[in-house]
């Protein structure tokens, strides 16, 4: 309970930031426990209190003296870093920051609701997060040191899953393993000209005066469109190579040329530059390939498809010669799941188009050649193979060892985190305040401190 406990916790704190003036005038500061040279105060307890009962966390009568051991344990973490001088560079805590900033604010919707919600100003904002990240990154390279030798064996994870009771051995929802074999329509010429003179027409109409953003919402077939088109802050090495040079020689409110990249044909309006990022909108179109082309990448699937069936060539085989995708041909067509790294999917992960396609195979079964877009949203025909399926289950050592390794190896973390913790409160100075004497959760080695 004490781990799951810090790691709510910790999820919480990552996920949040200051409550608002309103809510800190709610408590009088003061500092409440000393660690070596760092203090606690009230309101960071009081603050993280009032974050989980916002979230509709679980409420335990002690929650309080937990808060404050997991910050206790903060504070032992930054004193080992200050010992180590593990230091965290400026350039990857204000990358970090500017993270963790466009989050809230697609949370919020733009920037001046978030700060009308915090009652701060957006560079507030930024002084309160950028200190939480800095320690947090901190304390992070220290945890990753204490435990970066621990390891399990194929013997350990068969003691952690029999000492599982039953009730709490995870419940798997169905899983399929899926390859793929992608065919792209060949495209005209004159279809690729086409778009061109679209683009350099609706650049016309910027340069005439025409607001970029509406003209993206009428005719851009970027994800973007219903947001003007337009791209949060970005780093050069998150975008297409060709979209980024294209964007880089852009002063704010320039309209590039066409650019042509991964995803299709666009052109790019330079919004604002902070740093090492941009913030852009773009229009993307792709040309349109002819019922021909078409028939033509269906054809070629079929074909495939007939040798799968007829046993003169392995799924796998064929994917890795003649699948047009360069991602997944090199796998045999193979499919990882982008949330998990994993290769296996939940039934509600996939694409609609895949779960339609796949939903009545039997494991060996090829799906009909069907249309689809890839990672890029460019138009594709695919053919599915389902490779494995695995039906609603309690986790078990032969399906599911991954997961269980995963499981134990984090209870093995936690017991040498909880170990260190142990050693390092009877060997540092901690002073605790008169509201968390009693909190057992200190340990007895502090707790009358």
């Amino acid at each position: 309970m004490i781990h799951a406990m810090r790691r709510l916790i910790y999820i919480l704190l990552s996920a949040t930031m200051t409550m608002n003036a309103s809510a800190q005038s709610m408590v009088i500061d003061r500092v409440v426990g000393i660690v070596g040279d760092f203090n606690i105060l009230q309101s960071d307890v009081e603050q993280q209190y009032l974050q989980m009962k916002m979230s509709g966390t679980y409420m335990e009568p002690d929650i309080r003296c937990k808060i404050f051991n997991y910050f206790v344990e903060q504070k032992l973490l930054m004193a080992q870093a200050k010992i180590d001088s593990i230091e965290v560079g400026p350039a990857m805590v204000e990358m970090a920051l500017e993270q963790r900033l466009a989050y809230f604010i697609s949370q919020f919707g733009d920037e001046s609701e978030m700060e009308a919600y915090f009652n701060k100003s957006i560079f507030d904002i930024k002084d309160d997060l950028r200190e939480a990240i800095q320690e947090q990154m901190l304390t992070e390279q220290v945890r990753n040191g204490i435990i970066e030798d621990v390891s399990t064996t194929p013997a350990d994870v068969k003691r952690f899953y029999r000492s599982l009771d039953p009730d709490s051995i995870p419940y798997v929802n169905t899983q399929v393993e899926l390859s793929q074999i992608v065919a792209y329509p060949s495209y005209s010429e004159e279809a690729v000209f086409n778009v061109k003179e679209r683009l350099l027409e609706l650049r016309k109409r910027v340069q005439d005066g025409e607001d970029f953003g509406t003209l993206a919402i009428l005719y851009s077939e970027a994800p973007e469109a219903a947001r003007r088109g337009e791209l949060d802050f970005m780093f050069r090495n998150e975008l297409d190579k060709a979209y980024a040079d294209a964007a880089w020689a852009l002063k704010p409110g320039q309209v590039s040329k066409i650019v042509e990249s991964a995803f299709g044909y666009h052109i790019i309006q330079m919004m604002e530059r902070r740093g090492d990022r941009v913030k852009t909108r773009h229009i993307l179109m792709n040309p349109k390939a002819d019922a021909n082309a078409k028939q033509m990448a269906i054809h070629k699937l079929d074909s495939l498809k007939t040798r799968v069936e007829t046993d003169s060539a392995s799924f796998d085989f064929l994917a890795k010669w003649n699948s047009e995708d360069r991602k997944t041909s090199v796998n045999g067509g193979l499919i990882v799941n982008p949330r998990t790294q994993a290769s296996t999917f939940e039934l509600d992960q996939l694409d609609t188009r895949d779960y339609y396609n796949i939903r009545n195979l039997q494991v060996g079964d090829v799906s009909e050649p069907f249309e689809s877009v890839d990672h890029n949203q460019k138009v594709c025909y695919k053919l599915l193979y389902l490779k494995s399926r695995t039906e609603p289950h309690r986790a078990n050592l032969k399906q599911d060892y991954l997961l269980l390794q995963g499981m134990a190896l984090q209870q093995k973390n936690d017991e040498v985190m909880n170990e260190w913790y142990i050693d390092k409160k009877a060997t540092t100075y901690i002073k605790v305040g008169a509201p968390f004497r009693e909190c057992t959760e200190l340990g007895p080695q502090i707790s009358q401190k």
